[in-house]
């Protein structure tokens, strides 16, 4: 009977995971979408970010049918948002029969259980939106292994409101939850799942690190950048492959390695996974090794959207990420991608002023911050990729020289 019973639990945890917990392809649901403006968080900021987690669940597969913001000094503990503001989010979610809230930072467990109370419809945060991207995005076994990692991480503080979801299907002779035990009995199989795939996660690591060894002395360059920044599309440019490239949030997970040659020199250039403000910690540690191109890369190319109204913020955020990995000193060529949509974006977001600068005056003062060490193209429209190459090969170059002096011979013909 334990043994059942066992199973039985296990198949209800992987339910929530895979069904309830996640959004689904079959129907196009419709979302609320739900920010603060606080002390920490300017009302320019929250609306930038309620756009960005509209973004996100286009890409989950929903639509945003409504967003909501209230100025508050700091998240309600118990509601995230005040009393009066829930009361409107319910008003509106149950003329409309809305099933789905998001709030656009992470919930705690008993926020989430007040909320779901309250609403009465199913309640997603930022975190748990990601998780679910990631989830549809995975591809390989290291990929797949790393998201159901970071989804029972997610999970573990929050089994208490998941078995109140599943106390309907619960009782009967040998079923004596919901109660206490139950729970500590579930926490105790969604630890050793834990322990599992992190062994998992070593035993895949030391195979990379392996292939990473076979790969010889190679130059090796790596992308980096925001989510949907074109990375990707540069990939398939530079190395004349076919990398998924999609305008989608986290587009490419699985890193992808392509060995490409300019004039006389050879070397590796790699696509990872791209950066988001607010990115949760559990994925950050899930997804640490897969970041490990970016660790053992000779040269990065930070790639950039310059059409998107907030780039300099983006390109912060990836140089901090960056330090985080303790990857911040390595030689770096500033990529600023879609110089073609630059124009029409401030047009269409009606931001055209008379202070606003011309492309050409953020080119001279960028390439004068960046004592020149940045180029200005577009991979969608093939613009300035020779330049582009030019750079990639003067830097690679000078690596090759220090890595095999003993080969500097096949320059003296310049």
């Amino acid at each position: 009977m334990r043994r059942w019973q066992h199973l039985f639990t296990i198949l209800n945890i992987e339910k929530y995971i895979l069904g309830d917990f996640i959004l689904t392809d079959s129907i196009a649901e419709q979302a609320v979408l739900v920010g603060v403006i606080s002390q920490h968080q300017s009302e320019e900021q929250a609306r930038e970010y309620l756009d960005e987690l509209a973004f996100l669940v286009e890409t989950a597969g929903a639509e945003t049918v409504g967003r909501f913001l209230q100025k508050i000094e700091s998240p309600h503990p118990k509601t995230f948002v005040g009393t009066g503001k829930i009361q409107e989010i319910k008003d509106f979610i149950t003329e409309r029969n809305i099933e789905l809230v998001i709030f656009d930072d992470e919930l705690s467990p008993s926020q989430l259980r007040n909320i779901e109370r309250i609403l009465e419809c199913k309640i997603l945060d930022r975190s748990n939106l990601i998780l679910d991207i990631f989830a549809k995005r995975a591809q390989t076994s290291h990929a797949k292994t790393q998201v159901e990692l970071a989804q029972y991480q997610y999970l573990l503080p929050r089994l208490t409101r998941m078995w109140t979801h599943l106390e309907r299907q619960k009782g009967g002779i040998g079923m004596r939850g919901p109660g206490e035990t139950q729970i500590e009995t579930d926490r105790r199989i969604i630890k050793q799942k834990i322990v599992l795939l992190k062994e998992k996660l070593i035993s895949i690591d030391k195979q990379m690190a392996v292939q990473r060894g076979n790969r010889g002395e190679l130059v090796r360059v790596a992308l980096v950048g925001y989510t949907n920044v074109g990375k990707s599309t540069l990939m398939n440019l530079m190395s004349k492959s076919e990398v998924f490239a999609e305008n989608k949030l986290f587009a490419t997970l699985d890193t992808t390695v392509r060995k490409v040659v300019i004039q006389n020199i050879p070397f590796l250039l790699s696509d990872t996974v791209g950066f988001i403000r607010k990115l949760p910690h559990m994925l950050v540690e899930s997804f640490k090794s897969t970041l490990d191109e970016v660790r053992e890369a000779d040269l990065l190319l930070h790639v950039v959207d310059i059409s998107h109204p907030n780039f300099e913020e983006h390109y912060t955020t990836v140089n901090e990420t960056l330090a985080e990995l303790k990857a911040n000193d390595k030689p770096t060529i500033v990529v600023f991608n879609k110089i073609d949509a630059w124009r029409v974006k401030s047009v269409l977001t009606d931001e055209t002023s008379m202070d606003e600068p011309t492309l050409e005056e953020l080119k001279s003062m960028w390439m004068s911050k960046l004592e020149d060490n940045c180029v200005f193209i577009s991979a969608q429209k093939k613009l300035n990729i020779d330049e582009l190459r030019e750079k990639v090969y003067e830097e690679v170059k000078t690596i090759f020289k220090v890595r095999y002096p003993y080969n500097n011979f096949l320059f003296e013909v310049e």
